[in-house]
């Protein structure tokens, strides 16, 4: 069974007519629309966008089937998925988040360091979360720099460490 994607999640109700605000995972905000169907994770519900409209951040949008305000608050959280092969093709250097997730995470020497646990972004550029086996994950920039290597088909990641990481040092310096 195929991995679904997350591409949205619901918020808070918009209005009284049963709009919603949508956050989407998507290059394109408005590509949700084009999507079709929509489910939960488990499949068990789902959900079509009618219509959606940019606003600060994310979207305000109508759902097929939700016309109340009370039907709309209870839908805040839920995140909305796609199966994979609906989504188009990535251009080179580009990946699906959920197609680096669990990749291995080595050295240029083909070292483990761990696995590829996410990929966040708090604004400022994609960063690669890696778990090694035992200890704290590592943050790092998601750069060509960093990463050089990302090898789908042999299902790993090439991790260039920086020389330095904030908090590595023992000695602090004022």
């Amino acid at each position: 069974m195929p991995t679904p994607i997350c591409v949205a999640r619901i918020g808070a109700a918009h209005g009284v007519r049963g709009a919603v605000k949508l956050w989407t995972f998507t290059e394109d905000p408005l590509a949700v629309k084009r999507y079709g169907r929509l489910a939960t994770k488990d499949g068990a519900r789902h959900f079509e966008v009618e219509s959606a409209r940019e606003a600060k951040g994310h979207l305000v949008a109508t759902l097929k089937g939700i016309t109340t305000r009370e039907d709309a608050e209870r839908l805040n959280g839920v995140e909305l998925y796609v199966a994979r092969e609906e989504l188009p093709d990535t251009d080179e250097n580009e990946y699906y988040h959920a197609d680096l997730i669990g990749l291995a995470a080595v050295t240029p020497a083909d070292q483990p360091l761990g696995r590829v646990v996410a990929i966040h972004n708090f604004g400022a550029g994609d960063i690669i979360e890696i778990a090694p086996p035992h200890g704290a994950t590592l943050l790092l920039p998601f750069t060509n720099a960093v990463v050089p290597t990302v090898d789908l088909a042999g299902g790993r990641v090439v991790i260039e460490l920086p020389a330095e990481i904030e908090g590595d040092s023992e000695q602090n310096s004022i």
